[in-house]
Protein backbone atom coordinates (compact mmCIF):
# COMPACT_ATOMS: atom_id res chain seq x y z
CA UNK A 1 0.00 0.00 0.00
CA UNK A 2 1.49 3.46 -1.50
CA UNK A 3 4.20 2.44 -3.25
CA UNK A 4 4.76 5.79 -5.40
CA UNK A 5 4.75 7.16 -8.94
CA UNK A 6 1.63 7.97 -10.80
CA UNK A 7 -1.64 6.64 -10.29
CA UNK A 8 -1.44 3.89 -13.05
CA UNK A 9 1.89 2.76 -11.39
CA UNK A 10 0.65 2.99 -7.88
CA UNK A 11 -2.13 0.69 -9.35
CA UNK A 12 -0.64 -1.88 -11.14
CA UNK A 13 1.98 -2.38 -8.74
CA UNK A 14 -1.41 -2.92 -6.33
CA UNK A 15 -2.41 -5.53 -8.94
CA UNK A 16 0.82 -7.23 -8.63
CA UNK A 17 0.43 -7.83 -5.32
CA UNK A 18 -2.69 -8.89 -5.47
CA UNK A 19 -1.48 -11.66 -7.65
CA UNK A 20 1.28 -12.75 -5.12
CA UNK A 21 -1.35 -13.12 -2.63
CA UNK A 22 -3.59 -15.07 -4.61
CA UNK A 23 -0.64 -17.36 -5.52
CA UNK A 24 -0.29 -18.16 -1.86
CA UNK A 25 -3.84 -18.94 -1.66
CA UNK A 26 -3.90 -21.33 -4.39
CA UNK A 27 -0.59 -22.88 -3.12
CA UNK A 28 -2.26 -23.72 0.38
CA UNK A 29 -4.39 -27.30 0.16
CA UNK A 30 -8.41 -27.04 0.46
CA UNK A 31 -9.50 -25.99 4.10
CA UNK A 32 -5.62 -24.70 4.76
CA UNK A 33 -6.93 -21.69 7.89
CA UNK A 34 -3.68 -20.00 5.93
CA UNK A 35 -6.26 -19.48 2.99
CA UNK A 36 -8.62 -17.46 4.86
CA UNK A 37 -6.00 -15.52 6.56
CA UNK A 38 -5.14 -14.99 3.00
CA UNK A 39 -7.98 -14.12 1.68
CA UNK A 40 -8.51 -11.83 4.73
CA UNK A 41 -5.55 -9.57 3.32
CA UNK A 42 -6.40 -9.87 -0.09
CA UNK A 43 -9.58 -8.60 1.00
CA UNK A 44 -8.12 -5.40 3.20
CA UNK A 45 -5.90 -4.93 -0.07
CA UNK A 46 -8.78 -5.00 -2.60
CA UNK A 47 -11.07 -2.64 -0.29
CA UNK A 48 -8.82 -0.25 0.24
CA UNK A 49 -7.47 0.08 -3.75
CA UNK A 50 -11.12 -0.30 -4.61
CA UNK A 51 -12.38 2.68 -2.49
CA UNK A 52 -9.43 4.83 -3.56
CA UNK A 53 -9.89 3.91 -7.55
CA UNK A 54 -13.73 5.43 -6.80
CA UNK A 55 -12.70 8.08 -5.29
CA UNK A 56 -10.05 9.34 -7.80
CA UNK A 57 -9.27 6.77 -10.38
CA UNK A 58 -13.15 6.70 -11.86
CA UNK A 59 -14.36 10.23 -11.55
CA UNK A 60 -11.10 11.06 -13.88
CA UNK A 61 -12.00 8.72 -16.46
CA UNK A 62 -15.11 10.79 -16.54
CA UNK A 63 -13.70 13.69 -17.24
CA UNK A 64 -10.86 12.65 -20.01
CA UNK A 65 -11.97 9.76 -21.91
CA UNK A 66 -15.26 10.81 -24.06
CA UNK A 67 -16.55 7.02 -23.37
CA UNK A 68 -15.34 7.87 -19.41
CA UNK A 69 -19.27 7.85 -17.84
CA UNK A 70 -20.09 4.13 -19.44
CA UNK A 71 -16.04 2.77 -18.36
CA UNK A 72 -16.61 4.29 -15.08
CA UNK A 73 -20.10 2.43 -14.71
CA UNK A 74 -19.18 -0.96 -15.68
CA UNK A 75 -15.78 -0.47 -13.76
CA UNK A 76 -18.29 0.21 -10.48
CA UNK A 77 -20.32 -2.24 -11.12
CA UNK A 78 -17.20 -4.78 -11.36
CA UNK A 79 -16.23 -3.18 -8.28
CA UNK A 80 -20.05 -4.49 -6.52
CA UNK A 81 -19.45 -7.39 -7.62
CA UNK A 82 -16.62 -8.37 -6.30
CA UNK A 83 -17.73 -6.69 -3.20
CA UNK A 84 -20.68 -9.08 -2.65
CA UNK A 85 -18.15 -11.81 -3.01
CA UNK A 86 -16.01 -10.76 -0.40
CA UNK A 87 -18.52 -10.05 1.92
CA UNK A 88 -19.78 -13.99 0.97
CA UNK A 89 -16.10 -14.77 1.96
CA UNK A 90 -15.65 -12.72 5.03
CA UNK A 91 -18.56 -14.95 6.64
CA UNK A 92 -16.62 -18.50 5.84
CA UNK A 93 -13.95 -20.36 7.18
CA UNK A 94 -11.23 -22.03 4.95
CA UNK A 95 -12.93 -25.10 5.59
CA UNK A 96 -16.22 -24.38 4.82
CA UNK A 97 -17.69 -25.93 1.82
CA UNK A 98 -18.59 -22.61 -0.08
CA UNK A 99 -15.02 -21.05 0.55
CA UNK A 100 -13.03 -22.57 -2.19
CA UNK A 101 -15.72 -21.44 -4.63
CA UNK A 102 -16.11 -18.16 -4.25
CA UNK A 103 -12.03 -17.82 -3.62
CA UNK A 104 -12.26 -19.21 -7.16
CA UNK A 105 -15.22 -16.80 -8.06
CA UNK A 106 -13.37 -13.62 -6.25
CA UNK A 107 -10.22 -14.73 -7.86
CA UNK A 108 -11.69 -14.72 -11.62
CA UNK A 109 -13.19 -11.79 -10.97
CA UNK A 110 -10.30 -9.64 -10.01
CA UNK A 111 -7.97 -11.40 -13.01
CA UNK A 112 -10.58 -9.96 -15.51
CA UNK A 113 -11.17 -6.73 -13.88
CA UNK A 114 -6.98 -6.28 -13.41
CA UNK A 115 -6.63 -7.22 -16.90
CA UNK A 116 -9.47 -5.02 -18.54
CA UNK A 117 -7.47 -1.92 -16.46
CA UNK A 118 -4.51 -2.53 -17.53
CA UNK A 119 -4.70 -3.35 -21.51
CA UNK A 120 -7.69 -1.14 -21.89
CA UNK A 121 -8.21 1.55 -19.56
CA UNK A 122 -4.77 2.47 -18.32
CA UNK A 123 -3.31 3.04 -21.83
CA UNK A 124 -6.16 5.35 -22.73
CA UNK A 125 -5.99 7.43 -19.47
CA UNK A 126 -1.89 7.98 -20.07
CA UNK A 127 -2.90 9.02 -23.54
CA UNK A 128 -5.19 11.44 -22.24
CA UNK A 129 -3.66 13.07 -19.19
CA UNK A 130 -0.87 14.85 -18.51
CA UNK A 131 2.25 13.36 -16.36
CA UNK A 132 1.34 16.18 -13.85
CA UNK A 133 -2.49 15.05 -13.51
CA UNK A 134 -1.10 11.40 -13.18
CA UNK A 135 1.08 12.08 -10.28
CA UNK A 136 -1.77 14.31 -8.66
CA UNK A 137 -3.74 11.17 -9.28
CA UNK A 138 -1.26 8.76 -7.70
CA UNK A 139 -1.21 10.85 -4.38
CA UNK A 140 -4.35 10.89 -3.86
CA UNK A 141 -4.64 7.52 -4.51
CA UNK A 142 -2.37 6.88 -1.98
CA UNK A 143 -3.45 9.12 0.43
CA UNK A 144 -6.95 7.51 0.15
CA UNK A 145 -5.91 4.23 1.18
CA UNK A 146 -4.26 4.90 4.37
CA UNK A 147 -7.72 5.72 5.58
CA UNK A 148 -10.15 3.47 3.25
CA UNK A 149 -12.06 0.43 5.30
CA UNK A 150 -10.72 -2.69 5.27
CA UNK A 151 -13.95 -4.78 5.24
CA UNK A 152 -16.14 -4.75 2.18
CA UNK A 153 -19.51 -2.64 2.23
CA UNK A 154 -21.47 -3.56 -0.35
CA UNK A 155 -24.28 -0.71 0.65
CA UNK A 156 -22.20 2.23 0.85
CA UNK A 157 -21.73 4.82 -1.60
CA UNK A 158 -18.78 4.42 -4.46
CA UNK A 159 -18.99 7.60 -6.13
CA UNK A 160 -18.45 11.07 -4.84
CA UNK A 161 -19.13 13.08 -2.96
CA UNK A 162 -20.69 10.58 -0.54
CA UNK A 163 -17.99 8.13 -0.47
CA UNK A 164 -15.03 10.55 -0.19
CA UNK A 165 -16.90 11.50 2.97
CA UNK A 166 -18.06 8.22 4.56
CA UNK A 167 -14.77 6.10 3.57
CA UNK A 168 -12.38 7.59 5.95
CA UNK A 169 -15.37 6.42 9.34
CA UNK A 170 -15.50 3.40 8.10
CA UNK A 171 -11.97 3.32 7.54
CA UNK A 172 -11.32 4.12 11.43
CA UNK A 173 -14.18 1.44 12.49
CA UNK A 174 -12.63 -1.15 10.38
CA UNK A 175 -9.13 -0.76 11.46
CA UNK A 176 -10.18 -1.06 15.23
CA UNK A 177 -11.99 -3.96 14.59
CA UNK A 178 -9.09 -5.47 12.97
CA UNK A 179 -7.03 -4.77 15.46
CA UNK A 180 -9.39 -6.61 17.82
CA UNK A 181 -9.52 -9.73 16.21
CA UNK A 182 -5.63 -9.70 14.54
CA UNK A 183 -7.43 -9.98 11.17
CA UNK A 184 -5.07 -9.13 8.67
CA UNK A 185 -1.87 -9.71 10.92
CA UNK A 186 0.68 -12.22 9.63
CA UNK A 187 1.43 -15.12 12.28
Amino acid sequence: MGHGGDVIDELTTDHGEVEEMFGRIEALPSGDPQRKQHMDQVTIELVRHSVAEEAYLYPAVREHLPDGDAIADRELEDHAEAERTMKALERCEADDPDFDLLATQLMTEIRSHIQDEENNLFPRLRAACSADALNSLGDKVRTAKKTAPTRPHPAAPDTPPANKLLAPGMGLVDRMRDALTGRGKDD
